[in-house]
C-alpha cells in the first residue's frame, strides 16, 4: 500500500509539472524539420543571397522600368549655373496626352497635395502660404493658368521643374513618380484650356496610360541624381 502511495505521488508529481512552464518555449520536439518551414518570411533580411549575387528584394537593376510606369525622364538636374537640360527639356513631349475621368480625379488630389498650398486649389498663385501677402510666404507663387511664362511653357520643361525644382520651389521627383508627375503637368494643362473657354482632351478607354509613347533620344544621361540642387528662378 505504502508502495503504491509513492508512485501514486510521483506521478502526480510529474503531471502537474508537465502542465507548468511558459507557453512560450516549445519543449522537445522529434524532427522538428516538419513543424518548422525553412522559406524566408516576407522582406526578411536576405543578406545571404545577396552575398552570392542574387538579386531579390533588393534594388531593381539599372535601367529597368517596372510593369505600369512610364519611362524615366531622359534628361538629368542641371548643375548650378548650368541651364543645357532646363532648355533641351522643352523638346521632350508629355506621353499623356489626354486623362480618363479617373485619372482626372487623381492627378487633382496629386496637385492639391503637393502644388496646391503654394499655387493655391485655382492653380491661381494664391494657396495658403501666400495668402494675398499674409502668409507665412511674401513672395507670390506663379499663376497656372494666367501667367504666360507658365502657358506658354513646354510640357517637358514644366516636368523638369518639378522634378528637379526651380526657383523657390523644390524638387518634387521623390514624392511624386514619373507617371503621377506627367500627369500633374497634363492636369494643368487642362486646367489651362478650360480657363479660356476650351474643352480638355478626355481619353478613351478605362487607362490612357497603357498608350504612352516612347522616350525621346537623347544623349543626355538618364535618371534623377543624388544630389539635385535648387536653382534660382
Amino acid at each position: 500500500m505504502k508502495k503504491l502511495s509513492v508512485i501514486t505521488v510521483f506521478l502526480l508529481a510529474i503531471i502537474i509539472w508537465s502542465c507548468g512552464g511558459s507557453k512560450q518555449e516549445r519543449s522537445r520536439n522529434y524532427m522538428p524539420d516538419m513543424m518548422d518551414s525553412r522559406a524566408y518570411e516576407t522582406y526578411a533580411n536576405l543578406d545571404t543571397l545577396k552575398s552570392q549575387g542574387i538579386n531579390y528584394t533588393a534594388m531593381p537593376v539599372a535601367g529597368t522600368v517596372k510593369r505600369g510606369e512610364l519611362y524615366p525622364f531622359p534628361l538629368a538636374a542641371d548643375k548650378f549655373g548650368d541651364s543645357t537640360n532646363y532648355v533641351a527639356s522643352r523638346q521632350v513631349p508629355n506621353p499623356i496626352t489626354a486623362l480618363t475621368e479617373d485619372q482626372s480625379k487623381e492627378a487633382e488630389r496629386l496637385y492639391l497635395v503637393n502644388c496646391g498650398i503654394c499655387h493655391g486649389g485655382n492653380l491661381n498663385g494664391n494657396g495658403p502660404l501666400y495668402n494675398d501677402g499674409t502668409g507665412p510666404y511674401g513672395v507670390a507663387p506663379r499663376n497656372l493658368v494666367d501667367d504666360p511664362v507658365v502657358t506658354g511653357m513646354p510640357d517637358g520643361q514644366m516636368f523638369y521643374s518639378i522634378s528637379y525644382g526651380k526657383g523657390q520651389m523644390g524638387p518634387y521627383a521623390s514624392q511624386l513618380t514619373t507617371t503621377q508627375r506627367w500627369m500633374v503637368v497634363r492636369f494643368i494643362r487642362d486646367k489651362q484650356i478650360q480657363k479660356k473657354g476650351g474643352s480638355a482632351p478626355k481619353a478613351q478607354g478605362t487607362d490612357s496610360l497603357q498608350s504612352a509613347g516612347t522616350p525621346p533620344k537623347t544623349t543626355s544621361p538618364v535618371g534623377i541624381p543624388k544630389d539635385s540642387a535648387q536653382t534660382k528662378k
